[in-house]
């Protein structure tokens, strides 16, 4: 079968580091910045935090290079014109990139639908939580690092309220977790409603469809704050989707930064900040998912 190519939305602010530009607009304004981009497009820009994950999704199409598995699509706050520069820096780092938006100081979450991505990326919480509430799988990368754990790509995911919807996690927040428990035991053979990364997941999984499964270029693992007997809903909601993850970590409470880093992961999708910033601390990407009743309530589980 044919795989639909996975395409991935980033922003340039995620691709590469703009903290120096990003300072000129906020505090001289639009014309100061424009012609600091200008002044500088020829020295290229350092990488960003979501750099190195990039790299490991476009060398998945080194494996199939007349038909890419994988495309990148910039999405730009910048205008064509001091857009220069990222493209100059693309070029230096030989990343295929091809495709881009540019919107001269507009949100550019509208394009994701344009472009058909199936996940975007971005430092703006402001445009990830109009991309969710539009139906995309979206994040905030809040950390990033330099190293490499592992030629294979590996992707973490948090499960309520990221793969699932968060419709238990409301029942924790303002019942607790003996309610939220009971609920999820009398619930067992009931599937979870698909949260926001449920098909870019399934389609993760359609890429490893092609190739040996010993030779897989990327790996998935669940790794949630669940235990058992909470853990048998989870299982028989992938099961009824037809969706396969790599790994599953019940945790039941545990911080999940080193579990993490034993996995190897490249970036992390969690709902709530306090796993996002247990990540940081063993130096793995993580992307806070602003999504669902944790991101509504000031108590956070």
């Amino acid at each position: 079968m044919e795989a639909p190519k996975l395409i991935i939305a980033i922003s340039s602010r995620a691709l590469f580091d703009l903290d120096a530009s990003h300072h000129i607009f906020k505090t001289e304004g639009k014309d100061a910045f424009c012609r600091y981009q200008i002044e500088h497009e020829d020295e290229i820009l350092n990488p960003g935090l979501g750099f190195i994950l990039v790299e490991k999704f476009l060398a998945i199409n080194q494996s199939f290079p007349k038909s890419p598995l994988v495309e990148i699509i910039l999405l730009s706050q910048n205008s064509a014109d001091t857009g220069l520069r990222i493209f100059n820096s693309i070029r230096h780092y030989k990343l295929d990139i091809t495709r881009a938006a540019f919107t001269s100081g507009r949100s550019p979450y509208s394009y994701i639908s344009a472009f058909s991505a199936h996940l975007f990326l971005s430092t703006n919480t402001d445009d990830v939580i109009k991309a969710l509430d539009s139906g995309f799988a979206a994040a905030t990368i809040v950390s990033g690092t330099t190293e490499h754990h592992s030629k294979q790509l590996r992707i973490a995911f948090d499960g309520d309220s990221v793969l699932f919807s968060d419709e238990s996690e409301r029942i924790y927040q303002q019942q607790g977790l003996e309610a939220f428990t009971e609920n999820e035991r009398n619930e067992a053979k009931i599937p979870l409603s698909g949260g926001p990364f449920k098909n870019f997941l399934r389609t993760l999984q359609l890429i490893q469809a092609h190739f040996d499964p010993e030779e897989l270029p990327i790996r998935t693992a669940l790794v949630t704050a669940r235990a058992a007997p909470t853990h048998e809903r989870v299982v028989r909601t992938l099961r009824s989707w037809g969706i396969r993850i790599d790994e599953a970590l019940f945790l039941g409470g545990l911080p999940k930064g080193a579990f993490l880093n034993a996995f190897g992961a490249d970036i992390f999708f969690d709902d709530q900040q306090g796993h996002c910033a247990s990540a940081t601390q063993h130096k793995i990407t993580s992307a806070h998912v602003p999504h669902g009743v944790a991101n509504q309530n000031t108590d956070k589980k």
